[in-house]
C-alpha cells in the first residue's frame, strides 16, 4: 500500500467512523498492518455506530484498496449482498438458536466465494447463550483462514466471559443526538433539523444518512405519522387499512435488494454446486428478515420520536421539537391529549417493539400498537 493510502483512513472506515475516530484509527492501523484480529467484539450503547463499523470493517478487509467504498466487493458489502459477508441475529426472543451456531459452523469451513476471505457479523452477542455459545467458542479461538468474527454487544459485562476472552475488545462511546446530527449534516449537506429527525428515526448517523437518500424508507415513516395524526377520529376498519399500508411500506425498499440478491445467484449458479447455492439462498433470505426488521424498527422509532415531541409541546410548549417537518401533526395531537395520554401511547410503542423481538406478526403487532394509541390519547 502506498504512502499516499496510509496518509488517510480508508474511505469505509473515514465515511462509517467519522464520530468514533478513536476506533477509526485503530481498525486503520490493524487493517493497513495486516494485522486485523479474527475475532472482534464491538460494545457501546446503541446508536453508537457498532453495526456500520463493522459493515465498514468487512469492506476493509475484502477490499483489494482496504476499503474503497468504490470497487465491485465494496459496493456488494454496502448494499448487503457480498456473499462472504454473513450478518446474524438472534431468531429467536430468548436469544440464538443453536441450530443457527451449527448453520454458521458448517458455513465457515467452506472456501469464499468471490473474496479471499470471509467475515461474520453478529449481532447482540450477549444474546449467545451456554448452548449456541459453546459451540462457537472453539471457532472463535482457532478459527479458519482468512475468517473474521466480528461480535457487536452493549457491554462487556453482559456477555459470557468465555466469548469475551476470545475476542479483541473495541469500545466504542456514547454519541450525543446533537453530534450525530452533525455528522449527518455533513454528509448530507441537509439542514440540521432534518438530520436530528433522520438520527431519531435510523439511531446512528451512518443509518440516518442512508435513511435520507431513500424515497422508501422515508415513505414509510410518513405513512405510520399520517396513521398515527388520524388515530382521534380512527374507527376499527381505519386502523386495519393503516396497518396494511405501513406494512407494505417498510417492504418497498426490499424489492431492489431482492433483485440485486437474484443477480448475484445468476451470477453463480454455473460455478457454485448445488449446496453452497442453497446456502446462498438461506444467506439472502435471512438478509432480507434483517432488512424488514429495521424497516419495522424505524417505523416504530418514527412514532416513538413523534410522540415524545408531543410529551415535550405539552409539558413546555416553548421547547424545541425534533420533528419539525411534522409541527402541524404534533400540535393537533397534543390539543387531544393530555400527559399521561402521551405516556400511554409511548408506553404502546415500547410494546410494539417487545413484540417484534418476540417475533410477532409485524401487521398484527402495528394492529396492536395503533388500538392501544388511539385509547391512550382519549386518556383523561
Amino acid at each position: 500500500m502506498s504512502a499516499a493510502q496510509n496518509s488517510a483512513p480508508p474511505a469505509a472506515l473515514l465515511a462509517h467512523l467519522e464520530t468514533q475516530p478513536r476506533v477509526r484509527d485503530f481498525l486503520q492501523r490493524a487493517v493497513e498492518s495486516g494485522r486485523a484480529s479474527h475475532a472482534y467484539l464491538f460494545v457501546g450503547a446503541p446508536g453508537s455506530g457498532k453495526l456500520d463499523a463493522a459493515w465498514a470493517l468487512a469492506q476493509a478487509l475484502l477490499c483489494e484498496d482496504g476499503g474503497c467504498g468504490a470497487c465491485d466487493s465494496c459496493i456488494r458489502v454496502a448494499r448487503h449482498t457480498h456473499p462472504d459477508v454473513h450478518h446474524l441475529a438472534p431468531e429467536s426472543a430468548t436469544g440464538y438458536l443453536i441450530s443457527q451456531t451449527r448453520d454458521l459452523l458448517d458455513d465457515v469451513a467452506l472456501a469464499p466465494i468471490r473474496a479471499r476471505r470471509k467475515v461474520y457479523i453478529i449481532e447482540r452477542a450477549e444474546q449467545l447463550r451456554a448452548n449456541s455459545a459453546n459451540a462457537l467458542l472453539k471457532t472463535l479461538e482457532e478459527p479458519p483462514e482468512g475468517v473474521t468474527f466480528i461480535l457487536l454487544g452493549t457491554s462487556q459485562d453482559i456477555i459470557l466471559p468465555t466469548i469475551v476472552s476470545r475476542c479483541q475488545c473495541v469500545p466504542f462511546r456514547t454519541i450525543s443526538p446533537v453530534a450525530a446530527a452533525q455528522a449527518v449534516s455533513r454528509a448530507t449537506g441537509l439542514p440540521a433539523a432534518r438530520c436530528r429527525m433522520a438520527v431519531a428515526v435510523a439511531g446512528s448517523p451512518q443509518r440516518a444518512t442512508e435513511f435520507l437518500k431513500s424515497a422508501d424508507r422515508q415513505d414509510a415513516r410518513r405513512r405510520m405519522l399520517r396513521a398515527v395524526d388520524a388515530l382521534p377520529h380512527a374507527d376499527e376498519a381505519d386502523i386495519l387499512d393503516a396497518a396494511k399500508e405501513i406494512m407494505g411500506a417498510v417492504r418497498a425498499p426490499l424489492a431492489e435488494v431482492k433483485s440485486t440478491q437474484q443477480a448475484v445467484l445468476d451470477q453463480n449458479v454455473d460455478y457454485l454446486s448445488r449446496g453452497a447455492l442453497k446456502q446462498l439462498e438461506d444467506r439472502n433470505k435471512r438478509e432480507l428478515n434483517a432488512r424488514e426488521r429495521s424497516g419495522i424498527m424505524e417505523v416504530l422509532a418514527s412514532v416513538r420520536s413523534l410522540l415524545r415531541d408531543v410529551l415535550t409541546s405539552l409539558t413546555d410548549a416553548s421547547a424545541d421539537i425534533v420533528n419539525e417537518d411534522v409541527a402541524d401533526i404534533v400540535g393537533r395531537l397534543a390539543q387531544v391529549t393530555t400527559v399521561p395520554g402521551a405516556v400511554g401511547a409511548l408506553d404502546a410503542v415500547a410494546a410494539a417493539e417487545r413484540s417484534i423481538a418476540r417475533n410477532i406478526t409485524p401487521q398484527l403487532t402495528f394492529e396492536v400498537m395503533l388500538f392501544d394509541i388511539r385509547k391512550a390519547l382519549s386518556c383523561p
